[in-house]
């Protein structure tokens, strides 16, 4: 299996030789020997022992390796591990931080130790604490988030951006017919964003927006809320922002098993979420995420190393990896990363497919299309393979 994935990450390279996306190179692409990839996990050494590395460049990793987040950041370190150790990497040290404990303190002592790149942190109320320390040293961050909210030119976002997946849905919808649209979504930030999205991608394309309904997470709310939506009617496809488990709940009170409308359409929180293939409702239902290919082969190879199942968000770790490897073509060790290399408009490919990071700090992703059938999710439009 691992020499499967191993396969797979070349492939990857070659691809991108086809594709108009700069592509990270694999382990067949040698780097000057430096004596292997070095991976200090999960605390940062005494930078007073630290050892010069004039051909390295030192990154840090800035994830929660205790506390309540331990698991996912674990996850993400372990996948680090992963990408370093399949492409061979010589130039790279990689050092982790414990943000539990204080993600500024992590940062002050990440920056101390001489890190020129920051990849995280993982929880968006921590990239204020982390950029304060990092902003006056030029340190730009790589965060693990999807909060569009903490953007900015030092700040880019990485994590799988629930508004790009609404908004790839909500036109996909329209190529189908779709012109009448309702919403269901959760009070609080997620609805906030998936919502507002929406509706302006809805009315980009000269649709009408019939009713949006909201109800409270974690209880039968949304029962209520999609029997208001019924009541009302006049729509032809309905937007349900939610996990998988509240949409199977909300799908038969939309519509019967085997009824052509309403339309059903998610977000990414669908992804591998077998639980929806049970409810009849939702048959025909569309939603829009990152490929998922690449993932599966990777959390096999992840297994047979660390003897469990990554998180998926450990794939951003990975790539944050690959992402920093072809940095480092045109990137002296020792020195500030130069303005401009992490938003080169032909983007980079990962496991999760491309992404191209925009000036404002936003990560655009190309993201397939997926149709929930009877006992299995078909790609029923494929993402881009380049920008």
């Amino acid at each position: 299996m691992l020499g499967n994935f191993k396969r797979i990450m070349a492939a990857i390279t070659g691809s991108l030789l086809l594709a108009a996306c700069q592509v990270i190179p694999g382990a067949e692409a040698p780097r000057p020997d430096a004596g292997g990839p070095v991976i200090d996990q999960p605390t940062a050494p005494d930078s007073a022992v630290l050892p010069e590395d004039e051909d390295r460049h030192r990154v840090a990793l800035l994830v929660p390796m205790s506390g309540s987040n331990a698991e996912v950041g674990q996850s993400i370190a372990n996948a680090t591990t992963m990408a370093l150790l399949d492409t061979g990497a010589q130039n790279l040290r990689i050092t982790t931080y414990d943000t539990n404990a204080g993600a500024g303190a992590a940062a002050s002592r990440a920056i101390s130790d001489g890190n020129r790149l920051i990849l995280g942190p993982l929880q968006r109320d921590n990239v204020g604490a982390v950029l304060e320390q990092a902003r006056p040293r030029d340190i730009p961050l790589i965060t693990f988030s999807n909060d569009t909210t903490v953007a900015r030119s030092d700040v880019f976002v990485m994590g799988h951006i629930p508004e790009q997946s609404v908004v790839r849905s909500v036109n996909f919808a329209f190529d189908q017919g779709a012109s009448r649209f309702a919403i269901l979504a959760p009070r609080g930030d997620y609805g906030n964003r998936t919502t507002a999205a929406a509706e302006q991608a809805i009315l980009a394309r000269g649709g009408t927006v019939v009713d949006v309904q909201r109800y409270d997470r974690g209880n039968t709310s949304i029962i209520s809320a999609a029997d208001r939506l019924t009541t009302a009617g006049g729509f032809d496809t309905v937007l349900i922002a939610d996990n998988a488990r509240l949409a199977a709940m909300a799908a038969p009170r939309l519509k019967d098993a085997g009824d052509a409308l309403p339309s059903i359409i998610g977000t990414e929180l669908w992804s591998r979420q077998d639980s929806l293939l049970n409810e009849g409702a939702m048959r025909g239902a569309w939603f829009a995420a990152v490929p998922d290919d690449r993932y599966r082969q990777f959390a096999s190879s992840y297994e047979s190393r660390f003897g469990e199942q990554p998180f998926r968000i450990a794939t951003l770790g990975y790539d944050a990896v690959l992402l920093t490897l072809r940095l480092t073509r045109d990137w002296e060790p020792g020195t500030d990363l130069p303005a401009g290399l992490l938003t080169t408009d032909g983007g980079f490919l990962g496991l999760d497919g491309p992404i191209r990071f925009q000036t404002n700090g936003l990560g655009e992703r190309a993201m397939e299309v997926r149709q929930v059938g009877n006992g299995a999710f078909t790609v029923v439009d494929p993402a881009p393979t380049g920008f």
